[in-house]
């Protein structure tokens, strides 16, 4: 398998690179960079918007790195900013449609680590309207109320 693909749909598994450029020949690519963030306790950070557990994540900035903008993302949706950038994990893909447009998201994954204790603050205007640490045994009971590719990485890495 080369990549799969999360779609509204169900998964979608290709099986070389250019069966991928095919696939993406009439998306737009949106490039996204997050983190799955740790705290002292090996609690998981996980925000709550729009209906759904995820975590904090967004679009890379032009000229921005993908670790620049994984940091910069985690600090505007949590308040979080004393944070140690540890390894880059993995790169899911998605798709969504906007005004008829079809979206690929590869959102790059980093693993983080909260250093000190902060507040969290989370960023309303993105529609974040929970946020809040969990243990693997409280977050685990959390998937069905995440996103398959959230859902994936929680399953992977915690």
């Amino acid at each position: 398998m080369y990549i799969t693909i999360h779609e509204p749909s169900g998964l979608l598994n290709l099986t070389s690179e250019s069966e991928f450029k095919d696939y993406i020949k009439d998306k737009m690519v949106v490039e996204a960079a997050g983190g799955l963030i740790f705290n002292a306790n090996q609690e998981l950070l996980l925000i709550f918007r729009k209906g759904f557990w995820d975590l904090p994540k967004g679009k890379v900035d032009e000229g921005e790195s993908l670790d620049e903008c994984a940091l910069r993302e985690v600090n505007e949706e949590t308040g979080l900013s004393n944070l140690k950038l540890v390894k880059y994990l993995t790169t899911t893909y998605h798709t969504y449609t906007i005004n008829q447009q079809a979206i690929l998201k590869p959102s790059h994954w980093y693993l983080m680590e909260q250093l000190g204790t902060e507040q969290l603050v989370p960023q309303t205007e993105e529609d974040i309207t929970a946020i809040g640490w969990f243990n693997k045994e409280k977050a685990n009971l959390l998937l069905n109320e995440m996103y398959p590719t959230i859902r994936m990485l929680v399953e992977l890495y915690f």
